[in-house]
């Protein structure tokens, strides 16, 4: 007979391992179920060469929701961050650099290097910014009302508008632009130094296939100012042992609380009869039954492979094939003989400039030029690069002296004219490496080993259709209420007892949680 249990959770990512545990802590039997041998999903950390453990996906965390790691008691389970002060340095052809981060003085300093205008300007831009997260980021935890649903969804949209009229006028104004508009236009209003604006626009366009001049960046910029670092708000830190500990470490809570989890073990089927769920079959056939099933896969995986469509409503599996999965970008792990050591910052060993994100994308031009190629179907010539060294706070990850880079590219195109990626991803990281050297020159010949992961290979071995690391577009008309489909933001879904509980639903991608825990609430309420 097949093993019966309250629950099952299909993927272990870290939004499915929250839901697991949660339920777990509320007295569920729980199962989850894994494909791979690994866990975490997209929050892992591997040894892809001896000695060196990367976190081949995600890279830094902030997100991750404070009440998580309270809840489920993560530091008593190996959670632990290492925040990165400075947390962002870019260098730039003429010779300077710009260093930004917690320290405020210090930020102000390095802005007035290229304008005094926007360093008086900057701590204002920034509490602007803390003003409208203290009132969205309360958000992230609230399961979306349905503009369309009954009264109880109409009682709290009305609160969430009585809520934005404290906002203000202006600051109510700023706020809207934010969820809706272009990054680009807010940063030329408060600043002129294009080194300042190209820094914060990459915040804006990480992980989307955008540039900062169209609608839907300025969320993502801000999405990149939310969360928090032991306490501190809007610092981004490594998890120390890879972010892959932060995985195991919400996967040895839900243990601890009783859940089952299952690696190799492949979902072949979520078992649905009569529009109601009754389990799920791995892919050899073994069936495990329970009356309720959340999917931390993406919607496009979950509805159109794992559930047979003839058990959906017709215009359900539509809306399903229409969400925006468009990806641009590429992530190439190196492992290191040394430190890159920048020409504008001369000297060996780590400096305060390996601590954060290393910045290559001199102007908001080279943005925009670099997306201009990705859009007709072409890596772009001169890519935009987002470089981490977690090894500089966490030497742990790599053999003494050596080190782990992480490059987070764009923009680069899952379909690609005139060539494959079989045939233009080395080359396209030959292209990424010749760029860093111009800053670096030492960084090339230090190179031990390489990784490059494009769209299609992000897709095959996450499961993220489209290699999107979002598991889906944000923009407005894909957030909140809508996300992933208008009428299911809930977590529920047309068949009873099947709920999403990846980033696929509210809020969305990024390392928090949010989506996990908040499903496993909705769950829990359903009985």
């Amino acid at each position: 007979m097949p093993e019966t249990y309250d629950a099952i959770i299909v993927g272990a990512g870290h939004n499915g391992l929250v839901t697991a545990a949660y339920l777990a802590k509320a007295g569920r039997k729980v199962l989850v179920l894994e494909r791979r041998d690994i866990l975490g999903g997209c929050c892992i950390t591997e040894e892809t060469w001896p000695g060196f453990r990367v976190s081949t996906a995600a890279y830094v965390n902030s997100l991750l929701r404070p009440e998580i790691i309270r809840d489920l008691e993560l530091p008593k389970h190996g959670f632990e961050m290492l925040p990165r002060s400075p947390s962002s340095f870019s260098p730039f052809p003429d010779g300077r650099y710009l260093m930004m981060g917690p320290d405020a003085a210090m930020t102000q300093r390095e802005i007035a290097k290229f304008s005094a205008k926007d360093a008086e300007n900057y701590p204002k831009y920034e509490a602007m910014l803390t003003r409208i997260a203290d009132f969205l980021e309360p958000m992230l935890d609230q399961t979306p009302p349905n503009p369309w649903g009954g009264l109880g969804d109409l009682y709290r949209l009305g609160k969430l508008g009585w809520n934005f009229r404290k906002l203000g006028r202006e600051l109510g104004a700023n706020a809207i632009e934010i969820l809706t508009g272009a990054a680009t236009p807010i940063l030329d209003r408060w600043f002129e130094s294009d080194q300042l604006k190209a820094t914060i626009a990459t915040d804006a366009v990480i992980g989307t296939f955008a540039s900062p001049s169209m609608p839907g960046t300025a969320y993502v910029l801000f999405h990149h100012v939310m969360g928090e670092c032991n306490g501190v708000r809007g610092v981004w830190g490594y998890v120390k042992g890879g972010m892959g500990r932060l995985s195991q470490s919400i996967a040895d809570a839900a243990r601890s609380y009783g859940a089952t989890i299952r690696t190799n073990s492949p979902v072949g089927r979520i078992l649905v009869r009569q529009g109601v769920v009754s389990g799920v079959a791995l892919q050899d056939g073994t069936e495990f039954h329970a009356p309720r099933v959340a999917s931390c896969a993406d919607a496009n995986v979950t509805f159109l492979k794992l559930v047979d469509p003839k058990e959906l409503p017709a215009e359900f599996v539509t809306a399903v094939k229409g969400i925006d999965y468009s990806s641009a970008t590429v992530k190439i792990n190196v492992a290191l003989s040394e430190a890159p050591q920048f020409t504008c910052l001369p000297g060996t060993g780590i400096g305060p400039q390996h601590h954060g994100t290393m910045h290559i994308c001199p102007s908001m031009e080279y943005i925009e030029r670099a997306y201009d190629d990705a859009k007709y179907g072409k890596p772009a010539a001169n890519p935009m690069l987002e470089c981490t060294m977690a090894t500089a706070l966490d030497p742990s990850l790599a053999p003494p002296g050596q080190h782990i880079l992480s490059m987070f590219v764009q923009y680069a195109p899952y379909h690609l004219k005139g060539t494959t990626w079989a045939e233009a991803a080395e080359p396209f990281a030959d292209r990424c490496f010749d760029i860093l050297n111009e800053y670096a020159p030492n960084f090339k010949r230090s190179v031990l080993h390489r990784q490059v992961i494009p769209p299609p290979e992000m897709e095959r071995l996450w499961g993220i259709t489209g290699g999107n690391i979002m598991q889906g577009s944000m923009n407005l008309g894909s957030m909140f209420s809508l996300r992933p489909l208008a009428g299911y933001a809930n977590y529920r879904s047309p068949v009873t007892g099947l709920y999403l509980c990846g980033a696929a639903a509210h809020p969305g991608g990024g390392v928090m949680g949010a989506a996990g825990r908040n499903a496993a609430r909705e769950m829990l309420r359903d009985g």
